[in-house]
């Protein structure tokens, strides 16, 4: 599957509710090779002064663009990770969580899965696909990670 971030992508910048400092967070599209794919919402935060990436990615096989996106397929689903150093590893590593934890209960994300329900999701495995291409490809969020821009593509 071929991915691409629509460049119109959005970044806000907020403030931490729990610690007060300032943060990131960009809404993003993903097309793939038949058209809309997800919608991606990364807040990158400096929680006492460790850089991580909280990622919403919210993937539905019914995209349809005469209703409003917010109206939700039969199967929309919401995966959520973090991204960021985990003891015994040397780069930042990704650890499923609750998809959308923090959002309100709207039909937009349609089932915000646990932990344990994106383990067996079928699209799990599109989902982490998904996240690698943020991870290499958003610019904000690979800065904020790893203090490298992502390199345009052609």
């Amino acid at each position: 599957m071929r991915l691409r971030i629509d460049p119109d992508r959005d970044v806000q910048n907020g403030t931490c509710d729990c610690c007060r400092t300032p943060f990131e967070r960009v809404t993003g599209f993903i097309d793939n090779d038949d058209g809309a794919y997800a919608i991606y919402y990364a807040s990158c935060y400096h929680h006492h002064g460790i850089h991580e990436a909280w990622i919403d990615v919210i993937i539905d096989d019914a995209w349809a663009f005469d209703e409003p996106v917010s109206r939700p397929g039969p199967n929309r689903v919401t995966f959520g990770c973090r991204v960021g150093p985990v003891e015994g590893q040397s780069a930042p590593a990704c650890s499923l969580v609750a998809g959308a934890a923090v959002a309100p209960d709207t039909p937009f994300y349609g089932r915000k899965l646990t932990r344990d329900e994106a383990l067996t999701h079928p699209w799990v495995s599109d989902y982490w696909e998904t996240i690698d291409h943020i991870l290499e490809n958003d610019a904000t969020v690979k800065q904020h990670l790893y203090g490298t821009a992502a390199q345009d593509e052609a």
